[in-house]
């Protein structure tokens, strides 16, 4: 029998990993995590393996499979979003910091802190029982902050090895107040990236401003050309395909938006004084169950302090549309391309490339696993979970779906407070505690329905 593992100190440890997978300087150190929990993984008595990709490596580690236990697949990712600005931060992002029983470092909450939750779980269950209830499955990969590119291809590749009767994640967060929530929906995603060529170089503003078109002015009337004054997206057939919230959906937003204390709370969570969106729809359902186009950077000319009086030779946007099911990321990508042309003026070029995509997904709470997992959050925290829709992106999910044909079940453990993607992301200790409780719990539950 194994000996205990101290869960803070494995977790520092796999804090320390600066595996950030969008930069290319870092892959030696995505190797080197990923052979870490490998290592972690064989230690609790899993047989566990690492899988070479195009891209970051693959971990997966297994259980003997008995065909009389349902099989569960635990999936989760290693990789780390870049931790810039580096001056936001208190302490250096990869050096973990426990404070105020928060525990503060890049991955913390995103997503090394609730996957380690899961791994720890099953090694007391196997220390002190010595099997698990159920057969299990780890996948663990180094690319979900950059959309996946290459978990598709592997899992078509090991369909055989990876087939389970559903998904346990976490990888979303707790509701607000940090109560229990199982998500049941995330939004799809959809990138793009526009260019706007104007002159062949900088111009002086004086000698040619009002006489050739300035890239600058154009990504900004293209910006303002997606939506209406109500905050409607008027790319043309955008919402053609949207799925209507049903009524339970409607109730539970409403329970959602009482445990967040309403649009005050979120102000404050924000750090904004108005909030703004769609019209006909609350704050929670905007966030969770409508579609947005959001600008994520922008870009163009001068940037230096001070003035330059100069016509941009080019500028550029970012955009990123967040999906709602039913609709297809390819489909939203070339109708917003058709739209944006049609809004460009005349004397520059315009420029589109696709970035990343990933269809929503959405699972029904109310199936036997999906009261399961209810179980496991209630047992492990206390309280009744809330059902929510993420507003967040988690395009393997619907990748799952079709491989393998499972639902996935999203029992979320970061707090809402966390500041995922920014400077001091933290998570709360008690969270990663109870996760590994959740976890114990979570497997004897699924177990029940074999």
């Amino acid at each position: 029998m194994s000996s205990p593992l101290d869960p803070l100190q494995k977790l520092a440890e796999f804090l320390r990993f600066p595996s950030i997978s969008t930069q290319p300087e870092h892959a030696p150190d995505l190797i080197a995590c990923a052979e870490w929990l490998r290592e972690l993984l064989s230690s609790i008595g899993l047989e566990a393996s690492v899988h070479s990709t195009l891209g970051s490596p693959v971990v997966l580690a297994c259980t003997p499979r008995d065909p009389a236990k349902r099989t569960v697949l635990i999936y989760g990712h290693y990789d780390v979003q870049p931790p810039d600005p580096l001056e936001g931060w208190t302490t250096p992002p990869f050096e973990p910091r426990i404070e105020e029983g928060r525990i503060y470092a890049r991955g913390s909450a995103d997503n090394k802190g609730q996957i380690l939750a899961h791994i720890l779980g099953v090694a007391q269950t196997l220390r002190e029982t010595g099997e698990l209830p159920v057969n299990l499955i780890f996948l663990i990969e180094g690319e979900e902050e950059i959309g996946s590119p290459h978990l598709e291809e592997f899992l078509r590749e090991h369909r055989d090895e990876l087939t389970c009767d559903l998904a346990a994640i976490s990888d979303t967060a707790m509701a607000p107040g940090n109560r229990p929530a199982l998500t049941y929906a995330l939004r799809g995603i959809a990138a793009m990236e526009l260019i706007v060529y104007g002159p062949a170089r900088d111009l002086h503003s004086g000698l040619f401003g009002g006489a050739v078109a300035n890239p600058a002015t154009v990504v900004g009337r293209l910006i303002a050309s997606l939506h209406d004054a109500e905050g409607r997206i008027l790319i043309p057939g955008f919402y053609d395909a949207v799925r209507p919230l049903e009524g339970w959906e409607r109730e539970a937003a409403v329970a959602l938006e009482e445990a967040a204390g309403g649009d005050e709370a979120i102000k404050e969570l924000a750090g904004v004084t108005e909030l703004v969106g769609e019209k006909g729809f609350t704050t929670i359902e905007r966030i969770g169950a409508r579609p947005t186009a959001e600008v994520n950077g922008i870009g163009g000319g001068y940037q230096g302090a001070g003035t330059k009086t100069v016509l941009p030779k080019e500028a550029f946007a970012k955009l990123t549309f967040r999906l709602v099911a039913d609709q297809d990321p390819a489909v939203i990508l070339n109708a917003a391309e058709e739209y944006l042309r049609s809004q460009t003026p005349p004397g520059v070029l315009l420029e589109i490339i696709s970035g990343h995509a990933g269809a929503a997904y959405q699972s029904d709470p109310t199936s036997p696993d999906g009261f399961a997992a209810r179980k496991a959050l209630a047992g492990a925290f206390g309280a009744e979970p809330l059902l929510l829709r993420d507003g967040g992106s988690i395009p393997i999910l619907a990748t799952l779906k079709e491989i393998l044909g499972v639902d996935s079940y999203l029992l979320g453990l970061a707090n809402p407070d966390s500041r995922i993607h920014s400077p001091d992301e933290n998570m709360l200790v008690e969270n990663f505690l109870g996760g590994i409780r959740m976890n114990r719990i979570l497997l004897e539950e699924l177990a029940k329905d074999s």
